[in-house]
């Protein structure tokens, strides 16, 4: 391998950090990033994946992959590793270890595939040495990964060797540790890094063996997380190239000697464990900080804000890994713990914000600090959410949104409180009776209460129609105060689990901005089906409540046709094509956002293989040139797009003859186009497409939650003459 020459890697990471990792590997002059499910592949240099290994903190392996193929048994996988030229890895006096992965495979012994891979890689190097390596399984000189999934292959060398998240500053550890690169990966989030720039103060009250203040040292001293690591898993392939890592190590060396350690703000840890207290100064000692990381014996009660001289809005950070418990029982009694924390963080730290990560929602709950961000993440097997919480004992600012200011009730809201509940009563009864657990409850049936109120489970979407400018600016701040005071009670959801947005007429690239970066999904049923939806971060949320129709005629269609999906958002028809019997699929947007998400969905409801094809592609200037038919097509483009990505603007009332004729060649001859979109003057042309048989099915495809409005969508299907 050259020193120059570009070469494909791959940096594995626990779900959700996948962004994290790329944004590093980005900083680190990686190029071709793409962020996959459980990791981010991306090419360079050799130089570029040992940087990788040195100061990636979030990032569990960097690998080189040497090659893939179909392996559905044992032979094939045998055979596959043999093609290799395995002596320009390792050689027959060094030491072998052999990491086997399987999802959805027929090799789905992994300690039989780790020891079919092992007999290919001996066997060729007895054959052609005259001896063979022994295996090593803590410390090989060449540590081999193969991962099989749908029954293909992939074999790479582990360049990391151990998981990079053992720095080597851990003297000892208590039970169930914070792994270090989800403790940085919480700092991260946090933004602790531009936070230590503006002085302000980190503190963990319950800190354990320490591993949230080593790893914010380490972060706000320059300190590379590889730097104490006496070994990586390239310096026993026969590969490496020390010329290039030299130079790293020395320029890492050097960064870390020429900071200041004195211009480091305070970092503290407390916890009430004595024995905990020690095994985080031992930590913080090995780590080479025992001069600016101060760890206490303290209990939580004790609890005191540390002096700031911070230059930025905010004083300081608490940031926190409380326990949360895996047995019977252990909830009610950490409860008061957690509601403990908040009181605590309410009353001493205002100007403060505070990140509390637990795997366990009911506990973070009791803290009773509204969350202004939510964050998925995984602490091994178990889902944890990492709270945002900004902690304020002063007033709200004059200029915050109008439903946050404290007012009594309108005259009105009353009667908006009524409508409200009217509706869920008659809903809910139907709702039952047909499995649905996200519908529309309430949709500007009052003009003065110009919203629509969504129910997505144990949670409330509320989008406000914006208001004509010939409406009071004052009264309309009252009744949207109303609406947010009445809804939790009505609906049952909690205060803070009632989203708003304000839905107007979207201009230029509008319709593509984020409203937020929480990152926050909730799982959602419906069909049977799972899906993930946001309520936070996007206008839309992720699921058309008023295409549910539509998918079940989608469902009843699809059995063993190919299934087309073009603008296929987080492709929730898709996952209904596929639970239904379809053959394959192909689901096409111009959105990474989206396509990322639709590949969450999929994977959410068991849709896997190469069967099931994500498309990344403009949709009009992809149909011209598609190969292939398909026996079902579903065509649900937007009213208006301008996405920089494209080359020309689209309207789907200028431009759906020519969307359509396009979509109608890619049929097979029995095959049938669905067509829907949300504008609500949209007017079919169907004079202008002769060749297609075209019958109009909106009122098929609107569900009772949406008759209301008959102009939510329209709908159509479409099959050749």
């Amino acid at each position: 391998m050259a020193p120059s020459s570009s070469t494909a890697f791959f940096a594995t990471c626990a779900r959700s950090l996948e962004p994290l990792v790329a944004s590093e590997l980005r900083a680190l002059g990686a190029e071709s990033i793409e962020e996959r499910r459980a990791g981010v592949a991306f090419s360079g240099s050799l130089g570029i994946a040992y940087a990788a290994c040195l100061w990636s903190r979030v990032a569990s392996r960097v690998l080189l992959p040497l090659t893939e193929f179909a392996a559905p048994d044992d032979k094939a996988l045998y055979d596959g590793v043999r093609t290799l030229r395995w002596r320009d890895h390792l050689g027959a006096r060094e030491t072998l270890a052999v990491d086997f992965t399987s999802i959805r495979s027929q090799l789905a012994h992994t300690h039989y595939g780790a020891l079919k891979t092992k007999d290919a890689i001996v066997d060729q190097l007895r054959d052609e040495l005259g001896d063979r390596p022994n295996i090593d399984p803590e410390r090989p000189d060449v540590r081999v990964h193969v991962h099989v999934e749908d029954d293909r292959a992939q074999v790479a060398i582990d360049l990391s060797g151990e998981s990079l998240h053992r720095r080597g500053y851990r003297a000892r550890g208590l039970e169930a540790p914070l792994k270090e690169s989800l403790a940085a990966a919480v700092l991260l989030l946090a933004g602790w890094p531009e936070a230590a720039r503006a002085g302000a103060p980190l503190l963990d009250p319950m800190c354990g063996s320490g591993t949230l203040v080593v790893e914010a040292a380490l972060m706000a001293a320059d300190v590379a997380p590889g730097l104490s690591r006496e070994r990586f898993g390239f310096h026993g392939w026969r590969g490496h190239q020390p010329e290039l890592w030299r130079p790293l190590l020395d320029d890492a060396r050097a960064r870390a000697h020429a900071f200041d350690r004195s211009s480091l703000p305070p970092i503290r840890g407390f916890d009430v464990d004595a024995r905990a207290a020690l095994a985080a100064k031992e930590n913080v000692k090995r780590a080479g900080f025992s001069g600016e990381v101060r760890i206490e014996t303290r209990p939580l009660a004790a609890l005191e804000p540390l002096e700031s001289q911070a230059r930025g809005e905010i004083l300081g950070l608490v940031v926190t890994n409380p326990p949360y418990g895996e047995r019977l029982g252990d909830e009610a009694e950490l409860r008061p713990l957690y509601a403990q924390l908040g009181d605590l963080l309410k009353q001493r730290f205002s100007g403060w914000v505070g990140f509390v990560l637990t795997g366990n929602l009911e506990l973070g709950k009791a803290i009773g600090l509204r969350a202004r961000r939510r964050h998925i993440l995984y602490n091994g097997a178990i889902e944890c959410r990492l709270y945002e919480l900004p902690i304020s004992r002063e007033a709200p600012r004059e200029g915050g949104p109008a439903w946050r200011r404290p007012r009594p009730p309108g005259p009105g809201a009353e009667m908006f409180q009524n409508r409200l509940a009217k509706n869920l009563r008659h809903l809910k009864k139907w709702a039952k009776r047909e499995g649905v657990t996200c519908f529309r409850v309430y949709d500007a049936d009052l003009p003065e209460y110009a919203v629509a109120v969504d129910l997505y489970e144990q949670a409330a979407h509320i989008q406000e129609y914006e208001a004509p400018k010939t409406v009071d600016a004052a009264a309309a701040e009252q009744r949207l105060h109303d609406v947010m005071a009445v809804a939790p009670e009505v609906l049952g959801v909690r205060p803070e689990d009632v989203f708003l947005k304000v839905r107007r007429r979207q201009r230029g690239l509008e319709q593509y901005e984020k409203l937020d970066s929480s990152g926050a999904e909730w799982k959602v049923h419906e069909g049977g089906h799972t899906f993930l939806v946001n309520l936070r971060d996007h206008l839309d949320s992720g699921l058309f409540l008023d295409h549910r129709k539509l998918r079940a005629l989608i469902a009843e269609l699809s059995p063993g046709r190919r299934f087309l999906n073009l603008y296929a958002y987080t492709a929730s028809a898709t996952v209904y094509a596929a639970k239904a019997g379809a053959r394959a699929s192909t689901s096409v947007d111009l959105s990474n956002t989206y396509l990322e998400w639709a590949a969450r969905n999929l994977a959410e409801n068991g849709v896997r293989g190469s069967a099931h094809e994500l498309l990344r592609a403009d949709v009009s200037a992809w149909l011209p040139s598609a190969s292939g038919r398909y026996g079902l097509i579903l065509c649900a483009p937007p009213t208006f797009s301008n996405s920089k990505k494209m080359e020309e603007t689209f309207d789907v009332q200028r431009d759906h003859v020519a969307l359509l004729r396009a979509a109608a060649a890619r049929l097979e001859p029995d095959g049938v186009l669905l067509f829907s979109n949300h504008f609500r003057r949209f007017k079919m042309d169907a004079e202008a497409l002769p060749e297609l048989a075209i019958e109009e099915i909106t009122a098929l495809t609107r569900p009772p939650d949406f008759q209301r409005n008959p102009r939510i969508h329209n709908s159509w299907k479409i099959t050749r003459r």
